[in-house]
């Protein structure tokens, strides 16, 4: 595929697209109801459909029985362990391999040209992103998930939170589960927020920021404190009333969704003609300026009503300036 067509490259070789960020059709005025309606197979296909999808799987076959998770025990916690991390390994190491040691695609729709194995520092454990990243994945991130995810189905099994059944209430669930990638999308704005606040960026998040280059193992490679809070979405399920399969789409959103925002490509090519949209360029204008685009693509907008959305445009680099120019002045202010 030729990437100039929906792009520009610069002298490093860096690829940004031509087309800029835009928040979800129903926030932008005027609304137009064909924008709206060519936008609902985009949100729920690929992706939603695949993190429910495994949410089913999940369900079916890996979640045990209700009796089972009455009590909790390492026997049914070490399997979801071994599943999930089997499950990242697989879907995480492919991109990983196929984009990035193979480079099937070489750097074509690449936002940094440069791969990540090609830059050590000593900021990662052996000065590898790739070995520090993939070490905090299944060292740190993923049995937090693991933990996150057997305490809410411990709490579902034995009546803590309420369970609806999807008999009694089938259109409220429905609307529920297409309301996750919203709950995703607040629960994250607001945790990413306070994790940018000074002092919790220095001890926690900053582990995740090393990654400038983000790749898929950055994707889950977190501080254990932020990989907590991350995962804790799913819990959101245990106060609103819900079904257990709907906090694990909520809690597949988080684990297996994090790799959108860091594959570092904005296609993924399928075959010569078909390509995967990753939807990852808002994240990777996070990792770049690091003030910026704290929630997700625009879903609910809150980046762009607390003033800190950067759509990929010069207007967006010099609101972005603009910002951090002001806020630079308020600090001179305070200190003298």
């Amino acid at each position: 595929m030729d990437d100039t067509q929906s792009g520009t490259r610069n002298k490093r070789g860096d690829w940004t697209p031509s087309a800029t960020l835009e928040v979800a059709p129903f926030w932008q005025k005027p609304r137009h109801l064909r924008q709206i309606l060519a936008w609902i197979p985009e949100y729920l296909w690929p992706w939603n459909a695949f993190h429910m999808s495994t949410a089913l799987l999940y369900w079916f076959f890996v979640i045990p029985d209700v009796a089972t998770m009455q009590t909790l025990s390492w026997g049914w916690a070490l399997w979801l362990y071994a599943v999930n991390a089997a499950a990242i390994f697989v879907m995480y190491g492919s991109i990983e391999l196929f984009w990035y040691v193979k480079r099937k695609q070489g750097n074509r729709f690449k936002y940094n040209a440069k791969f990540p194995g090609e830059q050590p520092s000593d900021v990662f454990w052996f000065k590898s992103q790739n070995i520090d990243n993939f070490l905090r994945t299944f060292g740190f991130s993923i049995p937090l998930w693991t933990l996150v995810q057997v305490g809410m189905l411990y709490a579902f099994a034995n009546g803590y939170a309420p369970w609806l059944a999807w008999a009694d209430h089938p259109i409220y669930l429905a609307v529920l589960v297409l309301l996750c990638p919203a709950i995703q999308e607040i629960h994250f704005f607001c945790i990413h927020r306070l994790i940018h606040v000074p002092i919790f960026y220095k001890w926690i998040h900053s582990v995740h920021h090393n990654s400038v280059n983000p790749s898929p193992w950055s994707s889950l490679s977190m501080h254990p404190v932020e990989g907590l809070l991350y995962h804790a979405v799913c819990l959101w399920h245990l106060v609103i009333p819900s079904n257990p399969v709907i906090a694990l789409f909520q809690l597949h959103i988080a684990g297996f969704g994090a790799v959108n925002g860091h594959i570092g490509f904005d296609k993924l090519e399928i075959t010569e003609k078909t390509a995967l949209d990753g939807h990852a360029y808002a994240h990777y204008l996070h990792h770049k300026y690091f003030e910026v685009n704290y929630g997700g693509d625009g879903l609910i907008p809150l980046d762009k009503w607390f003033g800190s959305w950067h759509d990929g445009s010069k207007s967006g680099d010099a609101q972005m300036q603009a910002r951090f120019e002001a806020k630079k002045a308020r600090l001179n202010a305070k200190r003298a």
